[in-house]
């Protein structure tokens, strides 16, 4: 019965650490993580994307990113996630990022932008997309993740400031 009572006692101990302490291991341990994997799939999309198209580049220039002609469009059956990693799937998971009955259409990446196959990115989209490119640009990628998953466990996905940036592209661009 010690033994049991031990156990018990070592994981309150734990959680209530866990709790006290569940900032620092996002901002010290898994944000990390997620922002040196997402630099990984910047790099990859650069290299294989499709460079925007006239039009795409005056939008793109039009909403004020300095240098449109790096941005790349990569289609995929998934936006990518690192599933594989269980701690940055929790997390993802716990602030409505990803998980059952979250279908991510699109994401940008730095100046790569992936979307999934069977979203069509027609022009408000794709300035939702470029506005987040512009956010990244004017910044970078670790501030604007920390920041975005920062909104998206206080305010939600639709009360996120850098959404509410974004959705407002969807309705200036919208055709």
């Amino acid at each position: 019965m010690t033994l049991v009572k031990s156990i018990f006692v070592s994981l309150i101990i734990s959680l209530i650490g866990l709790t006290v302490f569940y900032e620092d291991i996002i901002s010290k341990i898994l944000l990390p993580q997620y922002i040196e994997w997402g630099y990984e799939t910047e790099a990859q999309g650069l290299k294989v994307g499709i460079p925007l198209d006239e039009e795409e580049l005056k939008l793109a220039k039009h909403i004020g990113i300095k240098s449109p002609e790096k941005i790349r469009i990569v289609y995929v059956d998934e936006v990518p996630f690192p599933h594989d990693n269980f701690a940055l799937k929790m997390l993802g998971e716990s602030v409505g990022f990803i998980g059952d009955n979250i279908t991510v259409q699109a994401q940008a990446f730095g100046y790569s932008i992936y979307a999934r196959n069977d979203y069509k990115l027609d022009r408000p989209r794709l300035a939702h997309e470029i506005v987040h490119v512009l956010q990244i640009e004017r910044s970078n990628f670790a501030d604007v993740t920390f920041q975005h998953l920062s909104d998206l466990a206080k305010y939600g996905y639709d009360k996120a400031p850098l959404e509410v940036e974004a959705f407002e592209a969807n309705k200036k661009y919208a055709d």
